[in-house]
C-alpha cells in the first residue's frame, strides 16, 4: 500500500481476531494515523485498550444496527473494513431476523453512512456460505453482498467491494479449538462427516485477501482467494497425530445447515471470474432494468464450467494439514507450548 499515508481507517466488529490482525498489520507503520475500533462490546474494547495501550487506536460503541451510531463513527474516515457479522450458523438459524439486521440492514447502514461522509473505499467481509447458500447465516451473507452490489452501482465517490473467504482456521465456534479441547480432555473427537470438506485459511490469509481487494477493486468488485482444502476427518487425524494423544474419532452426522462442501465461487461467477494468480476477481452484474436484454443476450454454456468448491480444490492430506495448522498461534500455544497471545474470533 506504497500510496497509503497517515489515512483514518475504521474496523466494524473491529474486536474480533480480524481486527486484532489489521492492527497488528498497520500500528507500527505510516499507513493509517487513526485506527477507529467500532463495536457494541465495551469488555472487549477495553481489554483492546489495555492490551494495546496506543493513542492511534480510537474506539468507538455502537451497532451497525443502529445508522446514528455508525454515522459519526465514519467522519474523516478514508477507508472502512466491514466485518461486523453474525457469523455463527446455528445462532443464526434459530434466530434468522437477527442475522437480517445485522448482516444485512447493518451493512446497508455502514454503506450509507460512509457515502454520506465521502469515505474513499469501503470493504465488505463476506463467507464462502454466501454461495448456494442453505442456511440461515449464508442467506443473511448472500443479501449482504447483494446489498453491497446494489449500493456500489449508485456510488459516486465511494468504491464499495466485498470479500469472499472460507473457514478462519481456529477462530471463535470452528471446530480446530473445540477438537483441541476435547482432545485435551481425553474425551472422543466429534466428527459430522470425516468426508465433509472446508477451507483453511489462516487470519494473515484474510487481512492480504482484504488488502488485494483494497488496492486493486473497482466498485462492486468481489475477489475471493485460491485456498487450500481438506476433509474434516484428516483434520481430526491431525490435530491427534500433533498432540501426540491417542483418543477415539466420533462420528455424529451431520447438523442441519451444514454442507458436505463449501463453494467460493459459484459456476456463474466463475463465468466471469478474472483470474488474477492468487486470487479470483468476479466483477459486478452491471446490468440495467431494461429487461429485454434477459431474453436476448445470454452467456456462453454454462455446463461446461464448474463452480470452485472445497471438493475440487486443492487438498491437503493429514501431513499437509499438520504442517498447515502448526503455525496457528493456538496450537503453538496450546501443543508446542510457545509464550504467544492468541484473540479467538
Amino acid at each position: 500500500m506504497p500510496s497509503i499515508k497517515n489515512k483514518t481507517l475504521l474496523i466494524t466488529g473491529g474486536t474480533g481476531s480480524f481486527g486484532t490482525a489489521v492492527l497488528n498489520r498497520f500500528l507500527h507503520t505510516d499507513h493509517f494515523s487513526e485506527i477507529r475500533i467500532f463495536s457494541r462490546d465495551e469488555k472487549k474494547q477495553d481489554d483492546m485498550r489495555n492490551r494495546y495501550k496506543n493513542d492511534k487506536i480510537k474506539y468507538y460503541i455502537g451497532d451497525v444496527r443502529d445508522y446514528s451510531s455508525v454515522e459519526p463513527a465514519t467522519r474523516g474516515v478514508d477507508y472502512i473494513f466491514h466485518a461486523a457479522a453474525l457469523k455463527q450458523v446455528p445462532s443464526c438459524e434459530f434466530f434468522p431476523m437477527q442475522a437480517v439486521k445485522t448482516n444485512v440492514e447493518g451493512t446497508q447502514n455502514v454503506i450509507r453512512a460512509a457515502s454520506s461522509n465521502k469515505v474513499r473505499k469501503v470493504i465488505c467481509l463476506s463467507t464462502d456460505k454466501a454461495a448456494y447458500p442453505i442456511n440461515a447465516m449464508g442467506i443473511s451473507k448472500a443479501m449482504m453482498e447483494k446489498v453491497a452490489v446494489a449500493e456500489a452501482r449508485n456510488q459516486t465517490e465511494t468504491v464499495v467491494c466485498l470479500t469472499r473467504y472460507g473457514n478462519v482456521m481456529a477462530s471463535r465456534g470452528s471446530v480446530i479449538p473445540l477438537f483441541l479441547s476435547q482432545i485435551q480432555k481425553g474425551e472422543a473427537i466429534t466428527v459430522t462427516d470425516p468426508k465433509m470438506s472446508r477451507f483453511f485459511m489462516s487470519l494473515e490469509d484474510a487481512v492480504d485477501l482484504v488488502l488485494f481487494a483494497f488496492e486493486n477493486a473497482n466498485p462492486g468488485d468481489l475477489f475471493v482467494n485460491k485456498a487450500p482444502a481438506g476433509s474434516i476427518g484428516d483434520l481430526a487425524q491431525a490435530l491427534i497425530e500433533l498432540t501426540g494423544k491417542e483418543v477415539p474419532i466420533k462420528i455424529i452426522g451431520t447438523r442441519h445447515g451444514e454442507k458436505l462442501y463449501e463453494t467460493l465461487c459459484t459456476r456463474e461467477e466463475m463465468l466471469k471470474a478474472e483470474d488474477m494468480g492468487d486470487f479470483y476477481r468476479i466483477p459486478a452484474d452491471n446490468r440495467d432494468l431494461n429487461y429485454a436484454k434477459y431474453f436476448s443476450e445470454g452467456d456462453r454454456d454454462i455446463s461446461k464450467v464448474q463452480d470452485y468448491h472445497s471438493h475440487n480444490a486443492h487438498q491437503e492430506d493429514v501431513n499437509g494439514l499438520k504442517k498447515l495448522i502448526s503455525g496457528l498461534p493456538l496450537i503453538r500455544r496450546e501443543i508446542f507450548g510457545e509464550q504467544i497471545d492468541y484473540c479467538a474470533e
